[in-house]
């Protein structure tokens, strides 16, 4: 089960890492006055979310799951864990939806509202550490 703790973390670390950037690309793409600039960014943020966020988002909630099967529900820490991870879900999720706007240039924020935002990714991570290292409850 070690292997299987060890690629979950991996994932998860590559994941939010394109959680991390993404929404700062954003933050830069709603700055971007140039036809040149705005192709780049487009570019940057498919790749970044198609090749490396939702694939590693993927095998992040897979070894999880294999984690999960194998040491069962392990604490009232789990149960307040899971509903994070939903909401990093629904974050991914948001990010889809913002990069989709930006492909089809339908972005209606500036760039204050992408660097707010972008610190979500941080408090829920947190949150998941905590959880998962202390196991306060």
């Amino acid at each position: 089960m070690l292997w299987v703790k060890s690629f979950h973390i991996l994932f998860v670390i590559t994941w939010f890492a394109g959680l991390f950037y993404l929404p700062r690309l954003f933050v830069y793409h709603a700055q971007a006055g140039d036809r040149i600039g705005i192709a780049r960014f487009k570019v940057m943020e498919r790749k970044l979310f198609w090749g490396i966020m939702t694939p590693s988002a993927a095998l992040a909630l897979f070894f999880g799951a294999w984690l999960w099967r194998g040491y069962g529900f392990g604490g009232n820490w789990l149960a307040l864990k899971l509903p994070l991870v939903a909401l990093v879900l629904a974050y991914h999720f948001w990010c889809y939806l913002k990069l989709r706007d930006f492909r089809h240039d339908r972005n209606r924020h500036g760039h204050i509202y992408y660097r707010l935002l972008n610190e979500a990714p941080v408090l829920l991570a947190a949150g998941i550490i905590i959880l998962t290292v202390v196991k306060p409850v």
